[in-house]
């Protein structure tokens, strides 16, 4: 094994210099999980694929991870990333790397305090539960196996008995969308460091028919902004890169980033697809994000650090001046750059304007001709 850096010797991640590295590494370890979900991206399955990496490829990744000059923080997902039973050798390697590591577990039994203090004391940072509902009606119906609101709720208060920060994801969607009121309050209960929303994007099990409107979107955005200000938690937003916007557009500091007591952080810049994040599947492909399955190489052959540096797929995506449409003539584009992975599942473009964004910059056609004249 490498020679191993503490995380407190890792230099601090203080510039958004997205270039040379990305804030962000969302690493499926597995795309088995017990659950069903009516959203899941990785359109998960009871099985584990045979040809996920080998432990011993997972910990040659985690150590070509630690080459990046400021590591990422590693999010280890699924799936159920539980179902791999190597999950606290991986946890502790990254640790050892100077990586901090968080954890997405399902809402199942798996999720027992027992497991969650075996992973805390191999070195876990933070652990991030899904709660689709504020009821068990509501939560089971989309996870789809009746006991994972209930399985859920005993997870996170285990984490907060030990100590461990909790993040709370919720899916944004004409399902979830007249319950996100009482999904605050429920993450203000239960302690969350961050509340983590996630704006849906049709691909996997997701379908375009339950993404809300751009205009709804503009309404909840600005609820958000009001919501936050008195909540425990820090708000996230995931492929819902606009609410950067209509922070800017009510004067408020769009990348603001609250402290938060377990060292994780917040990224310094405007995070995008492939600018600030990126995505490794369960079988080692890379990709700019789990929402943007565009397959820039391998690590089981590629080293993730030259990838991200040099791959053109991921040159294009920091680069705004490529965007087209609206997106392309905004004076937002820079802190906002829209979901470059809801633009590819609607139109097939990466660079195409973002649909779920209702805003027309100052002078621009909503015609097809761009310009007004």
């Amino acid at each position: 094994m490498p020679e191993t850096t503490t995380l407190a010797e890792r230099p601090p991640f203080a510039q958004a210099d997205f270039t040379r590295q990305p804030f962000v590494l969302a690493w499926e370890l597995t795309r088995a999980c017990n659950l069903a979900c009516v959203h899941c991206r990785a359109e998960a399955q009871l099985r584990r694929n045979p040809n996920e990496l080998t432990t011993d490829e997972a910990l040659r990744f985690i150590d070509d991870v630690a080459g990046f000059d400021a590591p990422p923080t590693l999010i280890l997902t699924g799936g159920d990333p539980l179902r791999r039973p190597d999950v606290l050798d991986l946890i502790g390697r990254a640790a050892a790397r100077g990586i901090r590591a968080t954890l997405t577990p399902a809402g199942t039994p798996l999720a027992t305090k027992a497991r969650l203090a075996a992973a805390q004391e191999a070195g876990l940072s933070r652990v991030a539960f899904s709660l689709d509902g504020s009821t068990a009606e509501r939560h089971d119906a989309f996870r789809r196996v009746d006991g994972s609101y209930g399985w859920t709720l005993d997870a996170i208060r285990a984490a907060g008995e030990l100590g461990l920060p909790v993040q709370i994801h919720s899916t944004l969607c004409e399902r979830t969308v007249d319950d996100l009121p009482a999904l605050a309050d429920l993450a203000d209960e239960l302690g969350a460091v961050v509340w983590a929303v996630f704006c849906l994007v049709p691909t996997g099990r997701a379908e375009a028919g339950d993404a809300i409107s751009a205009e709804r979107y503009e309404e909840i955005f600005a609820w958000l902004a009001e919501r936050s200000r008195s909540a425990r938690w820090a708000l996230k937003l995931t492929e819902g890169y606009h609410y950067r916007r209509v922070l800017a557009q009510i004067g408020r500091d769009p990348l603001h980033r609250p402290p938060t007591a377990d060292g994780v952080g917040r990224a310094p810049g405007a995070v995008n697809a492939g600018n600030g994040f990126c995505f490794v599947s369960h079988i080692g492909e890379v990709c700019p994000s789990g929402f943007l399955p565009i397959v820039a190489g391998n690590v089981r052959r590629d080293s993730i650090v030259d990838l991200y540096q040099t791959h053109p797929l991921f040159q294009e995506l920091r680069n705004p001046d490529l965007l087209k449409g609206k997106c392309g003539a905004c004076e937002f584009k820079r802190l906002c750059g829209g979901s470059r992975s809801r633009a590819y599942a609607q139109t097939g473009d990466y660079l195409a304007s973002d649909p779920a964004c209702a805003y027309v910059p100052p002078g621009y056609s909503t015609e097809a001709t761009g310009f007004a004249q």
